[in-house]
C-alpha cells in the first residue's frame, strides 16, 4: 500500500506452530483498490475464501509480493523465531519492487535495510499484513497437502502439521520423516522415549 511516498509492504509468518515442513513467509505490496475484498487474519478466513483471495492477489500484475520458507532442518539449527524472521527478511528482500517501510506482524522485526514497524495483531489491523498472511497460509497449506501425497498415512490433509492427537498417534506408529522439526519438544520425547 502507498501511504504518502512511501511504498509499504505488509510482512506476515505461518507455521510456526507445526511439528513438520517449513515456516512460510510473504511480503506484499497491496494496490488501494483490494483493500475491501475482506481481507482479515487468514486463521479468520475458510479455506475457500483464503483460495479465492490469494488468486485474486497472485493474477493481479499490481500485486507485487514475494514468498520464502525455511525448512525443518534450518529451523533445527536455528530455531523457530530466529527461522521466522529469516523468512521474512528473504521475502522482503526478493520483492521486485523495493519498499521504503516494512510493517511486520508481530513484536520482532527481520534485520532488513527499511524502516520497519512491529504491529501486535497487524494481520487484523492492516490490510497489506492481512493480505501477506492469506498468502503464506496458502502457499504452506498446498506445500502440506504435496507431502501427504508422499507420506499419507500422517493425515497432513487434516492438521497441517500441528499436534493433534491424530498426528501425534501417527508419529508414534510410524516414527519421522525428514521434514519433521526435530528439536520441537513431542519429537524430541519421542527420541527420548526410544533411547529408553
Amino acid at each position: 500500500m502507498q501511504s504518502g511516498i512511501k511504498i509499504e509492504c505488509g510482512v506476515d509468518e505461518v507455521g510456526r506452530g507445526p511439528l513438520v515442513g517449513p515456516v512460510v513467509a510473504c511480503a506484499l505490496i497491496l494496490p488501494e483498490k483490494f483493500e475491501d475484498i475482506g481481507l482479515n487474519d487468514s486463521k479468520k478466513l475458510s479455506p475457500k475464501r483464503r483460495a479465492l483471495i490469494f488468486d485474486l492477489l497472485d493474477c493481479d500484475p499490481e500485486v507485487h509480493y514475494s514468498i520464502s520458507f525455511v525448512h525443518a532442518k534450518e529451523i533445527d539449527q536455528i530455531n523457530i523465531l530466529q527461522a521466522s524472521l529469516l523468512a521474512m527478511k528473504n521475502a522482503i528482500n526478493a520483492l521486485e519492487v523495493v519498499p521504503q517501510k516494512a510493517l511486520i506482524d508481530g513484536r520482532y522485526a527481520p534485520a532488513v535495510n527499511i524502516e520497519c514497524a512491529t504491529i501486535i495483531k497487524g494481520d487484523q489491523k492492516e490490510k497489506s499484513i492481512a493480505a501477506a498472511s492469506i498468502m503464506a497460509k496458502v502457499v504452506r497449506d498446498r506445500w502440506m497437502l504435496d507431502l501427504h501425497q508422499q507420506f499419507p498415512y500422517y493425515g497432513y490433509d487434516k492438521h497441517k502439521g500441528y499436534p493433534t492427537r491424530l498426528h501425534l498417534q501417527a508419529i508414534k506408529e510410524y516414527g519421522i520423516n525428514e521434514h519433521y522439526r526435530k528439536s520441537f519438544a513431542p519429537i524430541r520425547a519421542l527420541f527420548q522415549e526410544i533411547k529408553l
